[in-house]
């Protein structure tokens, strides 16, 4: 069986790449501006033995890189966020096109985007994405992490081939992890003051908070700011002194499947990287799908 090649773009710190190497995927290349992204994967070399390039792809020529047979982007969503439109910031991105560049240019066999459902009502984006020449494209959307995992995040994915290819749509697992399988029994988690304020009803904004003895409880979207506001997105427990506390970062790492040999520093700016992560299983299903095309 051929095995085909892949490189990553905004790599992050790697849940993509772990999930469609499962699938069989050789993957050559990761590139990520985020220098802690990239510091990430690579303290984790059980997983990452390819090339991590940390810079911006702004600044990288396609030729100078070597090729591959699957192109995968999973560019910036901020401003494609309905979030971005409360902050006056919903205008687009240009990294879009550095993306569209690489295709462009080296036209590889297969293409993959992953990205907010929100980049869908931007017409020359999608537009860039779904009408370059002798491409086949599928677009799902909203794919759902709770397919696997006990966590809603809806993506789009966006799966360009050379040849036409039918592709399957993600099923729901039957035997995915509950809310409370995925728990530590003994959480190391930090508690500031604004977190209590925000539990104590002094913000506006109240706490989402789940019950994970609840039938198919299910968490609210790991987001990277989680970083910044541990107060958002919080879990009940008994043995904690307010009933509820933050998701401990292995916690979170979980919710986005990654394995718990996946090393992660014990600190805030975790959050971040986990938050900004494609769901590992949900990179092994379009890897799977992948893998099949190359059959």
């Amino acid at each position: 069986m051929y095995t085909p090649t892949a490189k990553g773009y905004f790599s992050g710190c790697g849940g993509m790449e772990i999930g469609i190497m499962r699938a069989g995927i050789n993957v050559i290349q990761s590139l990520d501006l985020d220098s802690e992204a990239t510091a990430c994967m690579k303290v984790n070399p059980h997983y990452f033995s390819h090339t991590v390039i940390t810079a911006d792809i702004k600044d990288k020529t396609v030729l100078e890189q070597p090729k591959s047979d699957i192109i995968i982007g999973t560019y910036p969503c901020t401003k494609y966020s309905p979030i971005a439109d409360i902050h006056g910031t919903r205008t687009g991105d240009d990294l879009f096109l550095h993306f569209f560049r690489h295709i462009a240019i080296e036209r590889p066999e297969m293409y993959i985007v992953e990205n907010v459902p929100g980049m869908r009502k931007f017409k020359v984006v999608m537009e860039a994405m779904t009408k370059l020449p002798d491409y086949y494209v599928h677009v799902f959307c909203p794919v759902d992490a709770a397919n696997w995992l006990p966590q809603r995040r809806k993506r789009l994915i966006l799966i360009g081939t050379q040849k036409p290819f039918n592709i399957s749509e993600p099923k729901i697992i039957n035997n995915k992890p509950r809310l409370k399988d995925i728990l530590e029994k003994d959480p190391v988690v930090e508690m500031p003051d604004y977190v209590i304020h925000r539990i104590n009803g002094r913000y506006r904004d109240k706490p989402i908070i789940v019950d994970p003895e609840q039938h198919g409880a299910i968490a609210p979207t790991c987001v990277a700011h989680y970083a910044k506001d541990l107060g958002t997105r919080l879990v009940k427990d008994k043995k904690a002194k307010y009933g509820v506390r933050p998701f401990s970062v292995r916690e979170y790492a979980r919710l986005q499947g990654f394995p718990d040999d996946f090393y992660f520093e014990n600190k805030r700016s975790s959050y971040r990287l986990i938050g900004n992560a494609v769901p590992v299983q949900m990179g092994e299903w379009i890897g799977k799908e992948a893998m099949k095309y190359f059959e």
